[in-house]
């Protein structure tokens, strides 16, 4: 908004900032087999180095629930977490995304690569206490791309579970909101119904 100084009228210049540096995945293996990212950890977004180093009790233990039932409901070999997987072609060299968890299509054995393919994930799991936000929008946009048909952001601040559905042109079409009280049924698990609140 214009401020008035005497007979002119100041408006304050749009902030700008430098460009940034977009990495690939490439960059970071070769970081990564140097050596060089010792103790830390790092997921690439969209060319962004996420810190994934250190996370609160509350996501910690909200993790240790979904796995827990996850496991209950699709088998022990199924549910992987924190696990980088593979994503759509046109993200493939700037993105390897690390879910929370995932349920996965058939058995690891199975799976020959260095990490699952977006054809072999059947869900996504995000646990949002700080980044609900970004698990929303950059995440749900970069799932939805690589057609993984189930993905869930676990708001632990909002006690709810936002499931999202039916990818199509880069965005799920169908995104719901359950409240800690509500029951749902997972699109891989058309028999069972779960509690939202046994996840939070």
């Amino acid at each position: 908004m214009p401020v008035v100084l005497g007979e002119s009228v100041y408006t304050p210049p749009v902030p700008q900032f430098p460009p940034r540096k977009r990495w690939t995945r490439e960059e970071c293996e070769t970081f990564e087999q140097a050596g060089l990212w010792a103790g830390q950890h790092f997921e690439l977004i969209e060319g962004e180095l996420i810190n994934k180093t250190g996370k609160h009790l509350p996501h910690t233990l909200a993790l240790k629930r979904v796995v827990e039932i996850l496991r209950q409901v699709f088998g022990w070999d199924a549910v992987l977490q924190e696990t980088s997987i593979d994503v759509a072609r046109e993200d493939h060299s700037t993105s390897e995304p690390e879910p929370d968890a995932i349920v996965l299509k058939r058995s690891p054995a199975e799976i020959r690569g260095v990490e699952p393919e977006a054809s072999d994930v059947a869900l996504a799991v995000e646990i949002a206490d700080t980044t609900l936000n970004f698990d929303r929008t950059t995440k749900a946009a970069l799932y939805a791309r690589a057609m993984i048909a189930e993905y869930w952001v676990l708001d632990l601040k909002g006690r709810r579970l936002i499931v999202h559905g039916n990818p199509s042109g880069g965005v799920y079409k169908s995104v719901v909101a359950y409240s800690e009280q509500e029951r749902f049924t997972p699109l891989g698990a058309p028999g069972r119904e779960l509690a939202v609140a046994d996840l939070l």
